[in-house]
């Protein structure tokens, strides 16, 4: 094999990354967790701190690691052999339970870190998650993210470049996340205007190149606008 650039090894690795969520229903539920968590950080009192926070999410990420390594076991099992045999049985038992292990490990660190700090009430629960727009901002532009990961996991075509073209563009939901958000905490109508127009030149730029159709653009944006609003609607300080 060739040697590849630094761009094409980025690209065979998300590729990988995309096939797990395509393939593995389990990959697919991790991830969703992975959303879930990020929102319902903002329910906390007191909100986490960075080593919290590192735990949290060195554990999140090492149950999709162990994941995608059961995956990749397995199709090399069936790639060595395509008929029954007991040692590949084995094999693939060993790494689901490396992957039950984990996801026990996650279970206690969420219970420990998480469930135990919410508060009693409801009402006390949302008055405490009137945080700084910085936090808000940082958990609705990374849902956005992941929401469109997962919606081109989907609807990507198999052995396609998953962040490069397809439904929906990452760029224009995120210009469209930014460009609300900065509408929500800035009292400068001048700010909203400019920001506005970046944001339309994102998504114009990924049409002109082809790179996305309109209706990619346009989705991606509504998608980066509402997720963002609808978060710091429900949790942003209210005055």
């Amino acid at each position: 094999m060739k040697p590849r650039s630094f761009l094409e090894s980025f690209n065979s690795a998300v590729e990988g990354i995309i096939y797990v969520l395509k393939t593995q229903r389990n990959m697919r539920i991790h991830f969703l967790i992975a959303i879930a968590i990020l929102v319902g950080s903002l329910f906390l009192r007191p909100h986490l701190s960075p080593i919290e926070f590192l735990i949290l999410g060195f554990t999140v990420v090492l149950v999709l690691i162990t994941e995608m390594v059961n995956t990749a076991v397995e199709k090399t099992i069936d790639l060595i052999s395509d008929t029954y045999h007991p040692l590949a049985r084995i094999a693939k038992d060993i790494t689901a339970g490396t992957v039950l292990i984990v996801a026990v490990l996650a279970l206690a660190v969420g219970y420990l870190i998480l469930f135990r700090r919410f508060a009693p009430g409801i009402e006390s629960v949302i008055y405490s998650v009137k945080v700084s727009p910085s936090h808000i901002t940082f958990i609705s532009l990374l849902t956005v993210i992941l929401i469109v990961v997962l919606i081109k996991a989907y609807s990507a075509r198999s052995g396609s470049f998953v962040l490069r073209g397809g439904m929906p563009s990452l760029h224009s939901a995120l210009a469209g996340a930014i460009w609300i958000i900065l509408s929500l905490v800035t009292t400068s109508a001048l700010v909203c205007i400019l920001v506005f127009i970046l944001a339309f030149l994102v998504a114009q730029s990924r049409i002109a190149k082809g790179i996305h159709s309109l209706r990619e653009v346009v989705f991606g944006a509504l998608l980066g606008i509402l997720t963002a609003l609808l978060i710091f609607q429900l949790f942003r300080r209210m005055i």
